[in-house]
């Protein structure tokens, strides 16, 4: 398999996944069960399988950016960081999913949250826990 087609299948399986998630209000078991462990699976498969075939290969490590800028050169190694943040990102969208609706926030309101993970990973996460925050507050201030 070229890199091309593995890039292009594993977008397009993180893909598959994030639908799922916006769907999830009405398949939450197989949501959870697909996006939240079947998909990042198989591309955890494929970064590993990557890494194994070509990281001995590779110029560069983890120890400066510039040796980071080097090792990311080598095209299948770009290619396993893309797939390592296409994995994570969407473990990290079925963790604010799952999340949500144990504590009964509504997908209207979290849609907006897994867009930016998915997209932007990390200020997905930070705007998930804001809203969790949030809805606390109004929560216990309702109780009061």
């Amino acid at each position: 398999m070229t890199p091309d087609l593995i890039f292009t299948l594993g977008t397009a399986t993180a893909a598959a996944g994030w639908i799922v998630l916006l769907a999830s209000r009405w398949i939450p078991r197989w949501a959870e069960w697909s996006a939240g462990v079947v998909i990042p699976s198989l591309l955890a498969i494929a970064y590993a399988g990557l890494v194994l075939a070509f990281w001995s290969g590779a110029e560069g490590g983890f120890d400066s950016l510039d040796n980071v800028a080097r090792l990311f050169q080598t095209r299948e190694i770009l290619l396993a960081g893309w797939l390592h943040y296409l994995a994570f990102d969407l473990f990290v969208g079925a963790w604010e999913v799952r999340t949500a609706r144990a504590e009964r926030i509504p997908l209207v309101f979290v849609a907006p949250c897994l867009a930016l993970t998915f997209y932007l990973g990390p200020i997905g996460f930070l705007a998930f826990q804001v809203l969790r925050a949030l809805r606390a507050r109004m929560v216990g201030a309702a109780a009061a």
